[in-house]
């Protein structure tokens, strides 16, 4: 196993349009792909920083159980070749899932608690649930 760097790093908010237009103007450009609720406002919102690492913006609505809002709410996500391997090393290492595994369009990701209590991300763009797999081409819906 080898993690290779951020590959996002997820913020959560309650007004996640505000979220997405502060980010926006911070950034200099607005997000690359963005998912809308059941209010048809966004749910969720990716921005692309320094060419490789994701900024994500989610709904604290869709948060794990028992995270509290606030000041270090942030997880930050590794990228890995083969997530299902990853997390399976991962398990028998002791982690716990604190996030599911969750397709986010072009990604897919999941988190854990490692044995001390801090959480550690993992995702791929090569999972078979990826709305678009590696190549950036849709997949047949």
């Amino acid at each position: 196993m080898s993690l290779r760097g951020i590959a996002t790093l997820t913020y959560w908010a309650e007004d996640v349009a505000a979220a997405v237009a502060w980010y926006t103007e911070l950034l200099g450009s607005g997000p690359r792909f963005t998912r809308p609720g059941p209010s048809g406002r966004p749910s969720y919102a990716t921005f692309t920083v320094d060419g490789g690492t994701s900024l994500a913006i989610a709904d604290l609505a869709f948060a794990p159980p028992g995270m509290t809002p606030g000041t270090g709410g942030a997880v930050g996500y590794w990228r890995v070749d083969d997530l299902e391997a990853v997390l399976d090393r991962l398990t028998a290492m002791g982690a716990k899932e604190y996030i599911p595994l969750t397709p986010h369009g072009p990604i897919v990701s999941v988190a854990v608690v490692d044995p001390f209590g801090n959480v550690l991300g993992i995702s791929s763009d090569r999972h078979p649930a990826a709305d678009f797999p590696s190549g950036g081409a849709r997949r047949p819906g």
